[in-house]
C-alpha cells in the first residue's frame, strides 16, 4: 500500500454556533450532498521539533508555514492505512502532498528515516522536511469528527463540518481511543470552505446573511497554545 495525492487550494474557515450550523446546513442543501462518508472521527499526530519551532512560527502568521503530521480515519492499527502528510500555505494558498502507508510503515519512517516509498517527488518533499528538522517527533494527538459536503453540480467545492475536537499531550499513538481536551467551545463548530478558486456566488450570500466571517483557527495551534504553552510558560519562570 502506497499511493500519493497533492491537493492545491484556499481553505477558509468559520465558527458557528451550532444554530448557525443548522440554518447553514438548510441553506447549502439544494447546492451540496454529504460525502459518501457520512460522519468520521478524524485522528491526527503532529510532529514538530523540540521547540516547536513549527507551530511558534505558524502562530506568527507568516506569508510561510508548513507542518507535518500522521493521519488517520478512526483508531488505527499496525497495518491500517494512514497518511503522511505535509501542510504548506504561502500567500493564503494551502498545498497538501500526502502518501497513504500501513501505520507501521509511516511510523518507521518518520522516527526512523526509513523511507518505504522511492523516486517520487512527494516522497522526496517529506524526506527533505525531516532532514530538515532532524528533531522532529509528536508533540499533540488531535481528534474531530467531521461530516463534509460535495457541490452537487460538480467541480472541486467542498464543505466540511468539525466539532468535538479533542486534544492531548500524552498517549500519542493513533492506536488509541479518540480522547482529550476540549479545544472548542461546547456550542461551536468550526465550518471550512475548501476551494480552488473564488466561493461560490450563492455560498456568499450565505455567508452574508449569516454574518460569518473568516477566523484563523488552528487546531494545533489552538492546542499549543492550550496544552503545552502553559508548561513551557511555567517552566521558564520556575528555572
Amino acid at each position: 500500500m502506497a499511493y500519493q495525492s497533492v491537493f492545491e487550494r484556499r481553505e477558509l474557515k468559520y465558527l458557528l454556533t451550532r444554530a448557525q450550523q443548522q440554518r447553514v446546513l438548510q441553506a447549502i442543501a439544494p447546492y451540496m450532498a454529504r460525502d459518501r462518508y457520512g460522519r468520521t472521527t478524524i485522528c491526527n499526530l503532529y510532529f514538530d521539533t523540540a521547540d516547536y519551532r513549527l507551530i511558534r512560527h505558524s502562530l506568527e502568521h507568516p506569508v510561510y508555514k508548513e507542518k507535518l503530521r500522521l493521519r488517520s480515519y478512526g483508531r488505527a492499527a499496525p497495518l491500517s492505512e494512514v497518511f503522511v502528510e505535509v501542510k504548506k500555505k504561502f500567500d493564503h494558498t494551502v498545498y497538501k502532498r500526502r502518501i497513504a502507508l500501513t501505520e507501521k510503515a509511516a511510523l518507521e519512517w518518520l522516527h526512523d528515516g526509513n523511507c518505504p516509498v522511492h523516486d517520487h517527488q512527494i516522497s522526496r518533499e517529506i524526506a527533505y522536511f525531516l532532514s530538515y528538522y532532524p528533531s522532529l517527533h509528536p508533540t499533540v494527538y488531535l481528534s474531530y469528527e467531521r461530516e463534509a459536503y460535495y457541490c452537487r453540480a460538480g467541480g472541486d467545492f467542498r464543505v466540511t463540518f468539525d466539532e468535538n475536537v479533542l486534544g492531548r499531550t500524552n498517549e500519542l499513538s493513533l492506536e488509541t481511543e479518540a480522547w482529550g481536551t476540549p479545544l472548542l467551545a461546547e456550542d461551536h463548530v468550526l465550518m471550512e470552505l475548501k476551494c480552488p478558486g473564488a466561493i461560490p456566488l450563492w455560498m456568499t450570500q450565505i455567508l452574508t446573511q449569516e454574518r460569518l466571517y473568516k477566523t484563523s483557527f488552528s487546531k494545533y495551534g489552538t492546542a499549543y497554545q492550550t496544552l503545552i504553552f502553559p508548561q513551557v510558560k511555567e517552566a521558564i519562570f520556575h528555572v
